[in-house]
């Protein structure tokens, strides 16, 4: 395996330190001691924990939303199974990432314009298509709520899992028997919600 360089070093502890502590709890001597290096050299590669910071969030966000394009921009797909294939993927990610939805919100509210152009090529290329589809499946719900129905049926879970442990409704044990058990029914409540 490659040996990563001190960049990718850096970028990858600070991937670390901030998604355990956020923007505001991390200090770049956290981030200089994870990737084992000293803060002079985090200093002269990027300069301030700012711009490791808009990096990372970046990338997360991406890692995140970046999927939902090409699936949905894809006239060729069924819609259900781009619902299936988005509920599928989002589960699957956040399964292996159950901090992400909390760190992106978070930081979505404090800096939220750096994805703007993302999050407008996406939408400019698949609206059309959604629009044509929902039409097509004799379906009155909005584009924005179609996709605000997926997104926050299969990321609320990941976001609630504290709340309904500690108020006993699920167990950490059982946990991941009920994400894939919505997994399963989210495409279905999905559709009879669209009518």
């Amino acid at each position: 395996m490659e040996e990563l360089s001190t960049e990718q070093k850096i970028i990858a502890a600070a991937r670390s330190v901030f998604t355990k502590k956020g923007f505001a709890g991390a200090r770049t001597r956290d981030i200089a001691e994870e990737a084992g290096i000293n803060l002079a050299l985090l200093n002269y590669y990027f300069g301030s924990k700012e711009n490791l910071f808009k990096i990372v969030i970046k990338e997360k966000f991406e890692q995140l939303f970046g999927m939902i394009s090409p699936i949905l921009s894809d006239e060729s797909v069924p819609l259900g199974t781009k619902i299936k294939t988005l509920v599928d993927n989002y589960t699957k990610l956040l399964k292996e990432n159950e901090e992400l939805p909390i760190f992106i919100l978070n930081e979505l509210s404090v800096n939220g314009h750096i994805f703007d152009e993302l999050l407008q090529y996406a939408r400019q290329i698949s609206q059309p298509v959604l629009e044509k589809q929902l039409k097509n499946n004799g379906m009155t719900l909005s584009v924005p709520n179609f996709i605000m129905n997926i997104i926050s049926l299969t990321i609320f879970p990941f976001i609630a899992k504290p709340l309904f442990v500690s108020a006993g409704l699920i167990t950490i044990e059982n946990y991941t028997d009920f994400l894939n058990e919505r997994r399963d029914n989210i495409p279905d409540w999905i559709m009879k919600l669209s009518k």
